[in-house]
């Protein structure tokens, strides 16, 4: 793999750290800003808010800048941001920071996603983009862990100083490994928008809203889950998030080659497989290690997801894919935050700690029938296509020119 992969890793490897260390520091940022516990967790969805916000805003403005400049210009945002949380004198500014420096993480994982696959060839396009994301995953398994550490120990501020030291190596090193692209296509505002109204496109930012949000009606409780029915102590939560980066990881891995042999197959197996992963953990959420497998399980399973999703959206609008790349990161995002408010809503109504579970089941459902009915009328061209090959190579390769240019 091009060393320019590592360099796109460790921007993720920030990026990650940042988005979910809040979670961990949460009690640490209530007491230094003299504020309940509840109101400092809005400072979690201030982040996601600026990622909703700048995914779509941020790629619109960069569609004629070069991408490396675009994601070199990024960091650099990321970087302020995180800098100006650790300076915040005061809530209402660190909640203006967490804001900036969520605004670059949809469109560099936008912008990353294309320049990745095309950093190699096509039949090893998604292992590239996995390997982008395996950057995010490893920062739950290491960087959420440690920056909650060093807040812990030295205060909530050196937690920001860290991450912002960790942009400031990322610009660096996307300036010195990522190749300039001189000979790339360039499309406008208005051929990213177009593409972006694709309806495969529009089905499968449907299908990450549907199928990850039920990811995260149940990431979003998982330490009560596991403190309050499981029966573990809250010193092992901390063990129980990293597994669950363990699973995210192996997810990953796994999930790179497996697109490139087979997208929607590796879609539609990843969420059902989710869904039936959810009613097992139900089912066996009071028994201490099977539940510590599922956390593995459903971190693999969950991430499982974002690989195909991610190539399936880009193929869809490959004519102008940095827009609806992006858009894509705002639909995890809004899978985020719906997940968390429908397994807090079962909560909330009585219905228990695994309650969660049972809503991520309909969610992962409601997501895998989208991607179906998505491959059912996307089905005609690769009927089409079968026939053409019957009849011989020539007519494929009339087919694949016809395609390049109708996309």
């Amino acid at each position: 793999m091009p060393l320019a992969l590592l360099a796109l890793a460790i921007s993720a490897f920030g990026i990650g750290t940042t988005e979910f260390v809040m979670m961990g520091l949460l009690p640490n940022v209530a007491r230094d800003m003299d504020t309940s516990v509840p109101t400092a967790g809005h400072l979690v969805s201030a982040y996601a808010i600026g990622v909703v916000i700048g995914a779509p805003l941020l790629t619109a403005l960069g569609t004629r800048t070069p991408r490396k400049r675009m994601l070199v210009l990024l960091m650099g945002l990321f970087t302020v941001g995180n800098l100006a949380s650790a300076l915040a004198p005061n809530y209402a500014a660190l909640l203006a920071g967490r804001v900036l420096a969520g605004l670059p993480h949809g469109a560099f994982f936008g912008v990353g996603a294309v320049v990745a696959a095309r950093l190699v060839t096509e039949d090893r396009r998604a292992r590239a983009v996995a390997t982008m994301f395996l950057g995010l995953t490893v920062a739950n398994i290491v960087g959420v862990p440690a920056g909650t550490a060093i807040g812990q120990a030295l205060g909530w501020r050196a937690t920001f100083v860290v991450v912002s030291a960790i942009g400031v190596l990322a610009m660096v090193t996307l300036a010195a490994m990522v190749p300039e692209m001189s000979a790339e296509r360039r499309t406008g505002l208005r051929h990213e928008v177009r593409a972006l109204g694709n309806r495969q496109v529009i089905l499968g930012l449907l299908t990450a809203v549907f199928g990850f949000g039920g990811v995260f009606a149940v990431y979003s409780y998982l330490a009560s889950i596991m403190t309050e029915v499981t029966g573990l102590a809250e010193s092992s939560v901390t063990v129980v998030l990293a597994l669950f980066g363990i699973g995210m990881t192996l997810g990953a891995l796994v999930a790179g080659p497996l697109t490139d042999r087979a997208l929607r197959p590796t879609l539609y197996g990843g969420l059902g497989s989710l869904a039936l992963a959810m009613v097992t953990f139900h089912a066996v959420v009071d028994v201490k290690w099977a539940a510590m497998v599922m956390v593995v399980v459903l971190g693999g399973l969950g991430f499982m997801t974002t690989t195909p999703l991610q190539m399936l959206i880009m193929q869809k609008a490959r004519q102008a894919p940095t827009l609806a790349s992006a858009g894509n990161q705002s639909a995890f995002n809004l899978a985020n935050a719906g997940g968390a408010w429908l397994g807090g809503a079962a909560v909330a109504a009585g219905w228990g700690w695994t309650s969660p579970m049972l809503v991520g089941v309909v969610l992962a459902l409601a997501g895998l029938g989208i991607a179906v009915l998505a491959g059912m009328l996307d089905g005609a061209p690769t009927v089409a296509r079968s026939r053409i090959v019957a009849r011989g190579v020539p007519g494929l390769r009339r087919a694949r020119a016809a395609e390049s240019v109708t996309g």
